[in-house]
């Protein structure tokens, strides 16, 4: 078995699929779509050879593989979603391969409005890194999907891999893909127990050697502002503007305190949906930040803007605050030797890890506090949710030899 080929094969295969999870849907997943790569994993693991596989109610697909050691050591797990971003078209994905990367522009194709799209070193400087290694892109018009799908053909490529050789020792092994993270519902019906593992990580991450273990501190915001519309002619005195006052509470957000004016340990305000009228207005906010405190701080102050808009028009802004994933850090620290086990399966490889914080979640920072610790892992891809995504082969396959080293690393533990 040609461990390249077989993630490559694997990845090519499930990004074809259109798993787009929809943010409007009153389902689980959000989607049908979505099952439509559940069910061929499923059907793969059971064919593959794999233990307890199972596709429930919800979508979720779990396997296992056995251990092949004669002693007790602890379960470990493997989890990747299938879903891709709703930011950008994931139907008729069509992969292309630019074979040993000399350098320069890689052309993708046409968008949807006619215009060619070009992936360039110059806006994209990663690529330089990439110069000799074969990379995986979309044709312009679509995501690609290695967002997560990368993900799933690695674990899916790994477990095949010791499935063929039996001389590598491991312990349990148990793997899961999910519906929906791209949602922030990936784990919502996940039932830990039953999983039954010790620690797992998740296969969700990007550059070479990114191992996460920090995430944000996760608030959603919807503000949802109530006017009264009346004919602008005879509107003094009478009309209150929900989107004049919509706008004015978007000025109050600190410009220097969102998405892109903010990196490493900066939290940031998002106002990242609005939609409405001069007699109704909805915004959705989101609120990050690593420091509990620091997200309590941003809490109070979205509520304070909407106390003085308040102050002028009684009763017109209304906030709802909800909370969405919090620090996995909290847990991890607790697990020492999960990350000292995925640092060695990286250096094994010729990897340095690089750890830093995720801005963002993955379904592993919920999972940690829903008793399964669970750092993030790379993957190989970069630019997710749009048109430029890309996935490096090489780096899949070093990805593969990452979850192998573990499982033996896990089973030496």
């Amino acid at each position: 078995m040609n461990i390249t080929n077989d993630v490559l094969e694997r990845f090519i295969r499930y990004a074809r699929i259109d798993t787009q999870s929809a943010a409007e849907s009153d389902t689980y997943p959000s989607t049908k779509k979505q099952l439509d790569l559940l069910k061929l994993l499923y059907d793969e693991c059971n064919k593959m050879g794999l233990a307890m596989a199972k596709l429930d109610s919800y979508g979720y697909v779990t396997a296992t593989l056995p251990s092949n050691v004669d002693h007790d050591v602890p379960t470990i797990g493997f989890l990747a979603h299938v879903d891709t971003s709703p930011a950008a078209s994931g139907a008729n994905v069509k992969p292309k391969i630019t074979s040993n990367y000399a350098g320069g522009d890689i052309v993708l194709g046409k968008n949807a409005d006619g215009a060619t799209l070009t992936l360039s070193p110059k806006e994209f400087p990663a690529l330089n890194n990439f110069i000799g290694k074969d990379i995986v892109t979309a044709s312009g018009d679509t995501l690609l999907g290695a967002d997560d799908k990368a993900g799933v053909a690695e674990i899916m490529t790994a477990m095949q891999y010791l499935i063929n050789h039996p001389e590598i020792k491991h312990g349990r092994v148990r793997i899961a893909f999910t519906p929906d993270e791209e949602m922030g519902g990936g784990v919502d019906h996940f039932n830990v127990e039953e999983f039954d593992a010790a620690y797992a990580y998740t296969l969700d991450g990007g550059e070479e050697g990114s191992l996460e273990a920090e995430c944000f501190n996760a608030v959603g915001a919807v503000v949802k502002i109530t006017g009264k519309s009346v004919h602008p002619g005879t509107a003094k005195g009478v009309m209150i503007n929900a989107v004049s006052i919509a706008a004015r509470f978007l000025e109050t957000l600190p410009a220097d305190e969102q998405p892109e004016t903010t990196e490493h340990r900066e939290g940031f305000y998002f106002a990242s949906d609005i939609k409405g009228n001069a007699e109704s207005v909805v915004i959705h906010v989101i609120l990050r930040d690593f420091d509990k405190n620091l997200l309590q701080a941003r809490k109070d102050f979205i509520n304070r803007i909407a106390a003085d808009l308040n102050e002028q028009y009684p009763g017109a802004v209304a906030v709802e605050l909800h909370d969405q994933y919090p620090n996995m850090k909290e847990i991890i620290d607790q697990r020492p030797e999960i990350l000292e086990i995925a640092r060695l399966a990286m250096r094994q490889v010729g990897i340095i890890p690089i750890e830093r914080p995720i801005r963002g979640g993955t379904d592993g920072s919920r999972l940690s506090f829903m008793g399964l610790p669970c750092p993030n892992i790379f993957t190989g891809g970069g630019n997710y949710h749009g048109p430029y995504e890309y996935c490096v082969t090489q780096i899949m396959e070093k990805a593969v030899n990452v979850i192998i080293n573990i499982c033996q690393l896990a089973a030496d533990k």
